[in-house]
This record gives C-alpha cells, sequence and structure tokens, in this order.
C-alpha cells in the first residue's frame, strides 16, 4: 500500500469533526509512508487533508482537470500537481496512481469518484479495495442504501462485502492493507464463464 487516493469533498461541512478527521487521515498516511493521490484542490476537505499530509512530511500528488486550475482552485504547495483536460482523464490517472480509495464525506463528486472505482471493481477493470471513512454517521443512510441494493437482488452480497464502511481510522488501514479481492472477483470470473457458454 504505497498510494491512497483520497475522495472528499471541495467544501469544509458543517461540523468541526469533518476537519478533524481529514487531518487525522493525513497525517495517519503521512507517518505511515503513503503517498495520498487526490482531486488537486486547495478548498474545503481537500486543501485539508492535503495540507494534513505535506505538514506531517508526507508526499501527495494532485489530480486537476484543466478547468479547474483555471477557477484557481489548485493547491500550488504539492509534492506534485498534474493537470489533465478532462473529468474522465482524472479518474483514470488518479486509479493508475493509486493502491486504494478512501471516501471521506462529501457530495456529488466525491460519491462519483467512488461509485466509478466500485463499478470498476464490479466489472473487474480494478481490484483495488474500497472504503468508506465515516464521520458522525454521514454516510450510514449511503450504506443502508447498498445494503437495500442486496435485499432486492441489485447487488451480489459478496461485492458488498468487499466494500469497508466505518469510522476507526485504525481499523480501515489495517483492512486496506491486508485487503484481497477474491470474493468479488470470483464471483465476477463465474459471471464471465456464464456467459461464454
Amino acid at each position: 500500500m504505497r498510494s491512497i487516493c483520497v475522495y472528499c469533498g471541495s467544501n469544509a461541512g458543517s461540523k468541526p469533526a469533518y476537519t478533524e478527521r481529514a487531518i487525522a487521515l493525513g497525517d495517519r498516511l503521512a507517518r505511515d509512508g503513503i503517498r495520498l493521490v487526490y482531486g488537486g484542490g486547495n478548498v474545503g476537505l481537500m486543501g485539508i487533508v492535503a495540507n494534513a499530509v505535506l505538514e506531517a512530511g508526507g508526499e501527495v500528488v494532485g489530480v486537476i482537470p484543466q478547468q479547474l486550475a483555471d477557477w484557481e482552485v489548485a493547491h500550488r504547495g504539492l509534492t506534485e500537481l498534474q493537470v489533465v483536460g478532462s473529468m474522465h482523464e482524472r479518474k483514470m490517472r488518479m486509479f493508475d496512481l493509486s493502491d486504494g480509495f478512501i471516501a471521506l464525506p462529501g457530495g456529488f463528486g466525491t460519491l462519483d469518484e467512488m461509485f466509478e472505482m466500485l463499478t470498476w471493481r464490479q466489472l473487474g477493470i480494478g481490484d483495488k479495495p474500497c472504503a468508506f471513512l465515516d464521520v458522525d454517521g454521514f454516510y450510514a443512510p449511503l450504506i443502508g442504501m447498498i445494503d437495500r441494493m442486496v435485499e432486492e437482488r441489485f447487488l451480489h452480497p459478496d461485492q458488498r462485502a468487499d466494500l469497508w464502511h466505518g469510522d476507526d481510522l485504525e481499523a480501515m488501514l489495517a483492512w486496506m492493507k491486508a485487503y484481497e479481492p477474491a470474493q468479488a472477483s470470483k464471483w465476477m470470473d463465474e459471471k464471465r464463464r456464464k456467459s461464454l457458454r
């Protein structure tokens, strides 16, 4: 686990706990020698987690579309800032640079990026761990919806089991470092075999 991508809000949110958790995550990544990959912004939780890594002596790679860089929201103090042409290119670059993905609280963009990684894993495009690091139950309703998908047979139970959710930073990182995507991968491999018959 050399690099972890963190998706999070371009706003800081309404509670100090969001900022506190972003700082704690950034500090821990730096102390563990794990490089942060993120969206390259200098605002909201994005800027907070990046600054926490930098202040603790860690490395940060930002990936930002040209449009957002033109809006002057790019963080200019990173270890490396990569400017790309589009949001789609940004997602692929962040995927290539990362060994796993964490979602802190955020909005549409955070969910879009994390769910695309989950979809890629479902389709066998990637096999990297994905985790929702919760703060004060922020993600509890979303996880409830994912569980409903399993109940209604829109999502396989193995794929739900392959997604980490909780508020324990230590437990999350331990899970990510030991991650083996065997269950979801086996399920997809079986689906592919059946489709080829």
